[in-house]
């Protein structure tokens, strides 16, 4: 394919799996629970850096966690007591557990009563073309309350390599402006043109077979690289094509 029918191929896909449809098969699911910002927010955040393994699970054990919380994830994060964090111990997904868990809550409850919300941290380090070093700036800011080291390994570092697949979702589901009812939106400070797509073993091997990326890891060098391809298709949006490859890769087998 040259590029005009890469990008008319892509442009189908994404038109294809970029509509309701695909949330009930998503983690987005759960942050669409939820109408106020902080509370979209906090459940985003939490599903998302969950979102390794089977995708039922993460789903089943997402929403695990909002009822942990009372359904009311930003006013259990701002107001929780020490008991109330004793509920999360038996909590699980694969290596976070309930101490993980409840690190992630003292974390946001750092991040909204200290630094303005999560939105606030990441639009103040973004970059022209990348949010790499807001979600560098952003783990530094989330683990500067005392913290178990174990957790930290659940909030990837691009500055260290990773091509950090589950918070660049986030990002996708906060910040994309569009009508299709899959991503949210909230987020008015990030402009789509700054976000990369998340990289993982599916959308990375369908890259690679469109040519998009050559690199055989999926680190954060073969994450600029397919970001670089992927603006060249469409510079104002170019993480709208996370649809296309998860699905040709997910539901395709392409």
């Amino acid at each position: 394919m040259n590029k005009t029918e890469l990008k008319e191929f892509l442009d189908e896909k994404v038109n294809q799996y970029n509509n309701f449809d695909f949330i009930e098969s998503d983690p987005v699911q759960i942050p669409h629970l939820f109408s106020l910002k902080e509370d979209i927010e906090i459940a985003g955040f939490l599903s998302a850096s969950i979102a390794w393994g089977n995708r039922k699970m993460i789903i089943k054990n997402s929403h695990q966690m909002m009822n942990l919380m009372g359904n009311t994830p930003y006013d259990f994060i701002m107001s929780h007591s020490d008991s109330d964090l004793e509920r999360l111990e038996n909590f699980v997904h694969r290596t976070f557990n309930g101490k993980d868990f409840a690190g992630f809550v003292k974390g946001l409850q750092h991040i909204y009563k200290n630094h303005n919300g999560l939105e606030s941290v990441f639009a103040k380090y973004q970059e022209n073309n990348s949010m790499q070093k807001s979600i560098h700036e952003f783990k530094k800011i989330f683990f500067e309350i005392d913290h178990l080291p174990r957790t930290q390994k659940h909030i990837s570092d691009p500055m260290n390599g990773s091509a950090a697949k589950r918070i660049n979702m986030m990002l996708r589901w906060f910040c994309r402006q569009d009508t299709k009812g899959v991503d949210l939106g909230i987020w008015k400070n990030i402009s789509p043109a700054a976000l990369s797509c998340p990289l993982d073993v599916h959308s990375g091997n369908v890259a690679r077979k469109l040519g998009l990326l050559s690199r055989k890891q999926n680190d954060e060098k073969a994450l600029a690289e397919l970001d670089l391809k992927l603006r060249e298709l469409d510079p104002a949006d170019p993480v709208k094509y996370d649809f296309a490859l998860f699905g040709l890769g997910v539901f395709e087998g392409f």
